[in-house]
């Protein structure tokens, strides 16, 4: 069985760390730099940076930030924000992104995944997908989860993986900032859909959420952000709790 993965997120808003409830109420919760830096020194597996304001503002994502924490840490480090082309993509993966994470530009335009894909390969490709429950439907959302696609989550992560994304991210806004625990229920429908692997995020308040969601699920990594960025959860004690468990972590 393939080892779990434990990956913090840094929400960006104006160069500041920044967690909220539901994609609002935004709240200061770091330097970036600082923070990836404790990640990579805590044993966390990976680190993935949102420039979450960068699509709603019609701009690129922070390059000269990433080039930052890129040089600062020693562990995978995938970048979103504000892709819409090739270029956008390269951009970041010469300023030290390993992946790229895609969202709304990916749902508007398909073929973008494809294109970075064949460029960089699979492996560099992250669509990540924001989810609300909606009439008995988990529906993607774009635009920071402003807009309603009316699509089922499923219908997208198959696209997404025929067109040649690597990894699927899956956030559950109903979730998000909750501290209620994963939507273990849309993750597994994600997961039984296609054969690439599947992030988890939105929901963790304690150790035992990500017990739940790797006992309950096949997603291959649990996200988080406020649990790690407040220090109401360490990663080297989260790890320490999984494998006493029996749940395989690196």
């Amino acid at each position: 069985m393939l080892k779990k993965r434990i990956i913090p997120c840094l929400d960006i808003k104006d160069g500041r760390t920044v967690k909220g409830t539901q994609f609002v109420d935004l709240k200061d919760a770091g330097d970036p730099i600082a923070l990836a830096q404790k990640y990579a020194a805590q044993g966390a597996d990976e680190l993935v940076f949102l420039d979450i304001t960068a699509t709603i503002e019609n701009r690129k994502t922070l390059v000269e930030l990433v080039k930052k924490i890129a040089a600062s840490i020693n562990i995978p480090f995938t970048v979103g924000g504000g892709i819409r082309t090739l270029e956008d993509a390269a951009l970041l993966i010469r300023s030290g992104a390993d992946k790229i994470s895609i969202n709304s530009a990916a749902y508007n335009n398909p073929e973008l995944i494809k294109e970075i894909a064949n460029h960089f390969g699979s492996q560099c490709v992250v669509v990540a997908i924001d989810a609300k429950y909606i009439d008995n439907s988990w529906n993607v959302f774009t635009n920071g989860g402003r807009t309603d696609t009316g699509c089922n989550i499923i219908a997208w992560a198959k696209k997404a993986a025929d067109q040649g994304a690597g990894e699927i991210l899956l956030t559950s806004m109903d979730n998000d900032g909750a501290r209620s625990g994963f939507a273990i229920e849309p993750v597994n429908e994600v997961c039984n859909a296609v054969s690439i692997p599947v992030i988890a995020s939105g929901g963790a308040g304690c150790k035992e959420d990500f017990y739940a969601l790797f006992q309950n699920s096949n997603a291959s990594a649990a996200l988080a952000a406020g649990i790690f960025h407040y220090d109401q959860l360490q990663i080297p004690r989260l790890k320490e709790y999984l494998k006493t468990n029996q749940i395989p972590i690196r």
